[in-house]
């Protein structure tokens, strides 16, 4: 059986702002840097044996991903299909703006974001296709073990309902707020 261990990707200055960053390349603030740092020290604590580690090519998964190779003795590797979810023209507004202005779009997205797209971005279907390409190629290198992803967000909630087959993803970071930078994930079978 193969486990992923999934690993959102530390705080930025954007999440802190309240902007929606998608695929900008924005470097992890101080406190996503402390978060990762504190992933890090988490897993090898618990003795998490991993056998490879992949991160999504933006700054703050590289960085997110640096902090966990530097700690559990791994190199990580960057996959480019794991790029952020694309968000188009709304990427560098704040989630504020952008309900002011369309405030029905907004709670549309918020409620079933699988139902909108951002103008001139991704929908969460095609984010899932090429997530679900980029496991497929994982699983046919990974039979067993345990293999660390780390994803910005709002891709690691797309990956995490994907895989769980459970609620619609979280589209904002501040959802997030509390709660472990990761999980284990147990693949029972081939996506």
């Amino acid at each position: 059986m193969l486990t992923i261990l999934l690993v959102r990707s530390g705080l930025t200055e954007y999440d802190c702002q309240g902007r929606i960053q998608g695929t900008l390349d924005v470097p992890l603030s101080g406190e996503g840097r402390q978060q990762a740092e504190a992933t890090a020290q988490e897993l090898a604590a618990r003795g998490t044996q991993i056998d490879a580690l992949y991160a999504g090519p933006c700054l703050s998964a590289q960085q997110t991903a640096e902090v966990l190779a530097a700690t559990l003795k791994q190199k990580p590797k960057t996959l480019k299909t794991l790029h952020n979810l694309d968000q188009g023209l709304w990427q560098g507004m704040l989630f504020d703006d952008v309900k002011s202005k369309q405030p029905r779009v907004f709670r549309q997205w918020q409620e079933r974001p699988d139902t909108v797209c951002p103008p001139e971005g991704e929908t969460l279907r095609e984010a899932g296709e090429r997530l679900k390409a980029a496991i497929a190629k994982l699983t046919k290198k990974h039979k067993s073990g345990t293999i660390a992803l780390v994803l910005a967000q709002p891709l690691a909630s797309v990956l995490r309902s994907m895989l769980q087959a459970g609620a619609p993803p979280t589209l904002c970071q501040s959802a997030c707020v509390g709660k472990p930078l990761w999980e284990p994930i147990e693949l029972a079978a081939a996506i």
